[in-house]
Parts: C-alpha cells; structure tokens; sequence
C-alpha cells in the first residue's frame, strides 16, 4: 500500500469523531464535550479542540456537564505539543492516563487475500449476530449499552463485515466507516474487528480488513485509518501485513473518583 497524501492529526481527529459519533455534546470554551450512556470511553470524552484561555473555567464547565450526566470527565488526548499545557493541567488534578491507543493509516493498494474456510458478506447495518459476536468481545455492558452502541455507529455511513462459517454463524465482524462530508471524501475508518476466541490466527480477520479494504475502493476511499491499543502487538502486525503504518497515538485521562463523605 501507499503512504496516504494527507496524514495530518487535525483532519484524522475530526474524521475519528464524525466515525464513532456521540449521541449528545456540548462546548466548553473550545472543548467538545461527548456523551453517549457512557458506552465507549471516545463516545463519553472531552475532545480539547483548541486550548481555552481559562482552563480551569473551561473544566468547572466540563466537571458540571458531565455531573448532570452522572459520568466521570475523562479527555481523548492525542500526543501533539498542543496540548502539553492540557497534560501538565491535567497531572495537576490527578487525573489517570488510560488506555495508550495507536492510530495507523494505509493509503490505496490491492493486496488480497482469500479465506477458503470463511465467507465475508457485507451489509450497510450490522446484524443481530454481528452485534452479539462484537459485544461479547469487545462491549462493556448489557443490552441496554449494546443497543447505545449500535445508534453510536449508524451515526456515520459504514460497511459492515460479517465472516461466515460452514454452520453460518458469525464468527468475526468488522465496520468500515465512510464519513459523508467534505474532509472524509477520500478516507475510510476500519472500526470494530472482532474473532471468535476459537478461531484467532486462522486468517480470519485478515480476509475481513481486505474485504472491507475493497468495499472502501468501491466507495472511492483510498486513504484508511485503524485505532488499536498499544498493549495488541498481534493486531499491529496484522493490519501491518496489510499495510498500515503508525502515524500518531493517543489516550485517555479521567478524573480521579470522589470518595464518599464520612459518616462520622
């Protein structure tokens, strides 16, 4: 695959929201703040997309939101020099770093490869068994937050992908997000990769990244991006296999807990 022609962290950070969308947000002095159930820590963070003048004005804000919401304030920070200042803020208050994440990207090519024992089928919903099989893996929750998840990513155009087996069941999911508007024309997100625990390292989530790869070039995308934390070195070698390369990372910070006044 090629380098892709623009890799720039402002347009990948707007193209990430507009692909994992929340459900509810609001601004606190040029934070975007997200909500969603709390399902997902991107769906439920601040974004700090300018430095505000008054920080601590701007997070006495955020801190009130999010309290209405019965939520922690957690930041999606990703590691660029502007926001050094919101770190060191941040250190100040406590706050815990969480959840170190790489972001790759992979310009157009045409590597495939096929699965014999797999089928890939791909629909523009994801299906009871695409859900079940994604949740049961990666999903924090019930019913109730699978359901909150589910609006989370028809909020954006997207592909998704089912591997099939010889019983038809669902045995490995993937979602290419397609974002509409202007800055995403060109550019598709790999979300949502998910295999049975039985059958890892089998090819199966190989085929699935290629068959949505060839989804993005029919929907004139030559440009893709993938998250995955730091801690899944096998994940990095297989979206490596297929050409991405880490173009940046990021992570969380979350406000410490309140304890509980003493009874005494």
């Amino acid at each position: 695959m090629s380098i892709p022609a623009v890799t720039d962290l402002d347009t990948l950070e707007g193209l990430m929201d507009l692909a994992w969308p929340a459900l509810e947000t609001s601004t606190a002095q040029g934070w975007l703040l997200r909500s969603a159930g709390s399902v997902t820590q991107r769906a439920n963070s601040v974004w700090p997309q300018t430095c505000p003048a008054d920080l601590s004005g701007a997070l006495t804000e955020a801190t009130n939101w999010y309290a209405a919401r019965r939520q922690p304030v957690i930041f999606q920070l990703t590691h660029r020099p502007e926001n050094a200042a919101l770190e060191d803020f941040l250190d100040g208050h406590h706050y815990s770093r969480q959840s170190e994440t790489i972001i790759m990207t992979a310009g157009a090519g045409s590597r495939r490869q096929v699965d014999p024992e797999h089928r890939i089928v791909l629909d523009d919903a994801p299906s009871q068994e695409w859900l079940e099989l994604w949740w049961s893996i990666d999903g924090r929750g019930g019913a109730p937050e699978r359901a909150i998840a589910r609006s989370i990513m028809l909020g954006a155009p997207s592909v998704y992908a089912s591997a099939i087996d010889e019983q038809g069941r669902t045995v490995g999911t993937g979602r290419l997000a397609l974002p509409g508007t202007d800055a995403g024309l060109g550019w598709g997100g790999i979300y949502s990769m998910a295999v049975h625990p039985a059958l890892r390292r089998q090819g199966v989530a190989a085929s699935i990244v290629d068959a949505l790869l060839a989804a993005g070039s029919d929907a004139a995308r030559s440009d893709y991006w993938l998250m995955v934390t730091a801690a899944n070195t096998g994940a990095q070698e297989l979206y490596g296999r297929a050409g991405f390369a880490e173009l940046g990372r990021y992570h969380y910070r979350q406000a410490p807990l309140r304890r509980a006044p003493s009874a005494c």
